[in-house]
């Protein structure tokens, strides 16, 4: 089967989409399929890769606009390929990318000249949440492009029933949540694991809640800043990653006069992230707004075996985190939800740790990638017969 990928970046390019996005098309060529990547290139001239045997093109773009790459030569590139010979039998569309929809959109209403009609699939990641004004003139577009597709993909149920966009269509709507390399969280580097602990933790008793993702406003880390004065005075709170409001957290935090209770652990390096996982004792996801639409460092910390305090978003937040099961779910934006749902979790070592087994098993079973794989390429199959 020939299937063509569409977004708007790949690998070196790190985010949520893109590592799925990556890991996707690896598995299909595993499995005998033919894949390529239309994305988009930093620069101006448009190149050609090959990355683990998958063909990657990279359109030249001509500018950024509210996040999104302008490219007039992606949708040239998505033409030439779906009209060429041996066109695509499969068009995967990742959402949202208003140019790729867009182009997908224009082309499917060209002249096919005998063609055959590859069939459409597209994965809803996430609703347009910040950007009020593009989704003005995006939204009619892309309900057109949601009523035109073969069949679309979603990454948790919650989010086709509390999407706009999606619950009018929900009929259409398949459910394939993301997924992860759970034997990668399940066997750290023990020994590292403890000199991590013990860089950060002095007394036997002290508990490390653990953050890690960009420095975003939705991500709600200001929120679970605000909530640590309230939370048991064991616990001390590492946060990895870096972004756009790094300065401000830092500001909050020495302001909160919270001192070493806090430590601001910057990027660390991917082969170590297991080991901090297995270094910690409680993990958070305090995000606060639907950008988080899934929130795939839940899974690394279930198959970590840790538990999981997370939002009620009405997103895969509270699909992937099962409240009293696999951790616990709070409101957003609620600094002292955020801390009592710690100490709960902080003063009950047993309930750490049976919430962290129900939560490698439910990582195992239900988010593994090989799991993703299988049901992505089911539907493949059962579009194209």
């Amino acid at each position: 089967m020939k299937i063509l990928h569409i977004y708007k970046d790949y690998f070196p390019v790190l985010g949520g989409i893109e590592n799925h996005l990556r890991q996707l098309s690896e598995m299909m060529v595993e499995r005998g399929h033919e894949v390529e990547v239309l994305v988009t290139n930093p620069g101006r001239r448009t190149s050609h890769e090959t990355l683990n045997r998958v063909k990657i093109i990279k359109a030249g773009r001509l500018l950024k606009l509210a996040s999104a790459p302008i490219s007039l030569s992606l949708p040239l590139e998505l033409y030439r390929r779906q009209y060429a010979h041996n066109p695509p039998d499969i068009i995967h569309l990742h959402a949202p990318y208003p140019v790729g929809e867009i182009a997908w959109l224009i082309g499917s209403r060209l002249p096919r000249f005998g063609k055959k009609q590859p069939k459409v699939v597209i994965t809803y990641h996430s609703d347009v949440v910040r950007q009020k004004r593009l989704l003005k003139l995006y939204a009619p577009f892309l309900r057109l492009v949601l009523k035109r597709v073969d069949l679309i993909v979603a990454t948790s149920p919650n989010y086709i029933a509390s999407s706009v966009f999606l619950q009018p269509l929900k009929k259409k709507c398949q459910v394939v949540p993301l997924a992860i390399d759970t034997a990668r969280f399940e066997n750290p580097d023990m020994t590292k694991a403890a000199a991590i602990r013990a860089n950060y933790i002095t007394k036997p008793d002290e508990i490390l809640v653990l953050f890690t993702g960009r420095l975003r406003q939705y991500k709600g880390l200001q929120f679970l800043l605000e909530a640590m004065p309230q939370v048991d005075r064991r616990a001390r709170l590492l946060v990895i990653g870096i972004g756009p409001m790094e300065q401000e957290l830092k500001a909050q935090t020495a302001n909160l006069n919270l001192g070493e209770r806090v430590i601001f652990a910057g990027e660390i390096g991917d082969e170590d992230l297991p080991n901090y996982y297995a270094a910690s004792d409680i993990f958070v996801l305090p995000s606060y707004l639907r950008s988080e639409a899934f929130g795939i460092v839940q899974l690394e910390a279930m198959a970590a075996g840790k538990p999981v305090i997370s939002t009620e978003l009405g997103t895969g937040t509270s699909y992937a985190n099962l409240n009293g099961e696999t951790g616990l779910v709070v409101p957003p934006a609620d600094a002292l939800a955020l801390a009592k749902a710690i100490n709960e979790l902080a003063g009950n070592p047993q309930r750490r740790e049976e919430m962290g087994q129900r939560g490698q098993i439910r990582t195992r079973a239900e988010f593994s990638l090989p799991k993703m794989a299988d049901q992505i390429e089911k539907l493949y199959i059962e579009l194209s017969s």
